[in-house]
């Protein structure tokens, strides 16, 4: 068996089709919400759960000997050299509040490093895909459209996305307000679909606090294989989540860890 086979496009978009089924028809419906923080509020849906096990069951079946870790459903085979990594719900918050900037994440990790992933609306129809080599935006009957960042290197020209700046506290809340402050642009609440705008060119920035890997894994070729950079704040290999900063060009990543790290 060779166990280094990877999966092309068309296993992925099986697998965005598998999640769609389970997410799609609970989507702006009455679902049962479950809290998985007993002291706060980490909402947890039948979507996420049942979009997992479709998800891990197609792996499973194509890719037997691959490690697999799951938001919901846990971890198997880790220590295998190509582990996939599910959020079958990225944005569960926007997802129960009706709003389409949720998406499915699936990335593959490969001897420690995030190569190929996804990011699926199905929504809105959109698939974002990075198979290794490049990025593309696939739309069922539309010719694909090859991703690429917007080759912009200056802080001052940037637009900026976080989820929310409540997310980060203390020092890290000050390094991202002296951040904000230097863009002409900052916007809010987009969770995953960030940067999925990221890699199309429509915003330069994207920074984030306190990821984990399922946050992350499947959007970081998304954005390197359209020409932008994502690292920790650090500059360290972001593919088991942290604090996490994605830009447009390595230029500009290099102008905002910079401002982040004064």
């Amino acid at each position: 068996m060779n166990t280094r086979r990877l999966p092309d496009i068309a296993f992925l978009q099986r697998l965005a089709a598998a999640a769609a089924a389970e997410t799609l028809p609970l989507f702006r419906n009455p679902a049962l919400v479950e809290n998985k923080d007993s002291e706060g509020f980490d909402p947890v849906t039948a979507a996420d759960k049942q979009a997992e096990t479709a998800i891990r069951s197609l792996i499973e079946h194509e890719f037997p000997e691959h490690g697999i870790v799951g938001e919901e459903h846990g971890t198997i085979r880790s220590e295998h050299p190509l582990v996939w990594i599910i959020d079958p719900i990225d944005g569960t918050r926007a997802f129960i509040s009706g709003l389409p900037v949720w998406g499915t994440l699936v990335g593959l990790k490969i001897d420690g490093l995030a190569r190929i992933g996804f990011m699926s609306q199905p929504y809105t129809g959109e698939l974002f895909v990075a198979d290794g080599d490049r990025s593309l935006l696939l739309r069922d009957g539309a010719t694909p459209v090859t991703l690429a960042t917007r080759k912009n290197h200056t802080v001052s020209d940037a637009t900026l996305f976080t989820t929310t700046p409540a997310l980060f506290s203390g020092a890290t809340r000050d390094a991202y307000d002296r951040l904000e402050e230097k863009v002409r642009l900052a916007r809010y609440g987009c969770d995953c679909y960030a940067f999925a705008m990221l890699a199309a060119g429509f915003a330069d920035i994207v920074i984030e606090a306190g990821l984990k890997t399922y946050d992350i894994a499947a959007l970081i070729p998304l954005v390197e294989q359209a020409g932008g950079v994502v690292t920790t704040w650090d500059g360290g290999n972001a593919v088991d989540g942290g604090d996490v900063v994605a830009a447009a060009t390595p230029q500009l990543h290099a102008a905002a860890l910079d401002i982040l790290n004064r």
